[in-house]
């Protein structure tokens, strides 16, 4: 017979109020009756209905995670740990990605509501503010990364501009005066504010820029961007790239050369990916607290919900390191 909620409460000697508040989570019991509960639980084994307990509230124990493209490792990454967070609030994570169109996010945002989701965290890169109004999907949103749009709701990111200045100092730093930026994008909101970070570093230390694109974030594109930078006349001495996949491409550019990483050219990315970790040589990268960006999402959308949004949009930035490797210290 399946263990109860009245079962947890006689072994533990409280109400099944008490138990129940200690199984949702909720601060307003006493130390010693939460212990002896939580005693309870654990001898007992028991497991709420997750179902039921949505039901009775109305919800549908799932919220979404929208994002550019898993196959950019920094959201693959980003996307487990929303999944682990979500579940210790009890939610299922729905995840959908957009290939950073402005299409493509507004099909999916038009497809969410209430009937789907509790609530969705989104990385857009496309959308406008006007998006965001006409296609209100009636359930809290959460934006994560750093974006140009202006709309009230709830916000996680780093500080991307200050971020990007930390990588090019850091290059500075190191002796290098004639530094490449790899990233440029005409709409990724991202992208621009990582070039305005670039673009400061360099202004401070009195440095020329020397600025190249990318249409999409991948391997392929920061390796052709990188192979123009080597026909240059005056090739770079360094790279700053927007993400750590066009780093990896530059790397083999670089390589195909039969040129040398640090010692010809030192190369930097950012989201410090595992794949940065492992490459030959390994790299050096921005690396934003990814775990504090997906608990502070999943814990804004739940606030959300059991408050009925009625505080104030809240602007929260987490922290970033520099992750120094071998791509710029030899």
């Amino acid at each position: 017979m399946a263990v109860t909620l009245r079962d947890v409460a006689r072994l533990a000697g409280v109400s099944i109020k008490t138990a129940s508040n200690v199984v949702n989570g909720y601060s307003f019991v006493k130390p010693e009756n939460r212990r002896r509960v939580e005693e309870a639980l654990a001898a007992t084994g028991y497991r709420p209905n997750i179902g039921a307990r949505n039901l009775r509230r109305g919800r549908t124990g799932f919220i979404a995670l929208v994002v550019p493209e898993l196959g950019i490792p920094y959201f693959g990454e980003l996307a487990g740990m929303v999944i682990t967070a979500g579940r210790e609030q009890g939610w299922n994570v729905l995840i959908e990605q957009t290939q950073a169109s402005r299409d493509g996010e507004r099909a999916v945002l038009a497809a969410l509501g209430p009937h789907l989701i509790d609530a969705a965290i989104i990385s857009p890169e496309a959308l406008h503010a006007s998006d965001f109004a006409d296609l209100d999907p009636g359930v809290p949103l959460v934006m994560i990364g750093e974006h140009s749009v202006d709309v009230r709701i709830d916000h996680v990111a780093i500080d991307n501009v200050l971020a990007a200045r930390t990588a090019v100092g850091h290059l500075v730093e190191i002796g290098r005066r004639r530094i490449a930026a790899i990233g440029a994008h005409p709409y990724r909101g991202t992208a621009a504010l990582r070039l305005a970070g670039y673009h400061q570093a360099l202004a401070d230390a009195g440095l020329p820029e020397l600025v190249r694109p990318a249409l999409h974030y991948h391997r392929q594109d920061g390796a052709a961007a990188m192979a123009s930078l080597l026909d240059l006349p005056e090739p770079p001495d360094a790279v700053f790239c927007f993400n750590d996949l066009l780093a990896v491409g530059a790397l083999r550019a670089i390589a195909d050369r039969g040129l040398r990483v640090p010692e010809d050219i030192a190369v930097v990315g950012f989201d410090n990916t595992e794949e940065g970790a492992y490459s030959r040589p390994t790299l050096t990268s921005i690396a934003p607290d990814k775990h504090a960006i997906a608990g502070t999402a999943v814990d804004l959308a739940r606030r959300r919900i059991e408050t009925d949004g009625e505080f104030e949009p809240e602007d929260i930035q987490t922290p970033f390191t520099l992750a120094i490797r071998e791509s710029t210290s030899a």
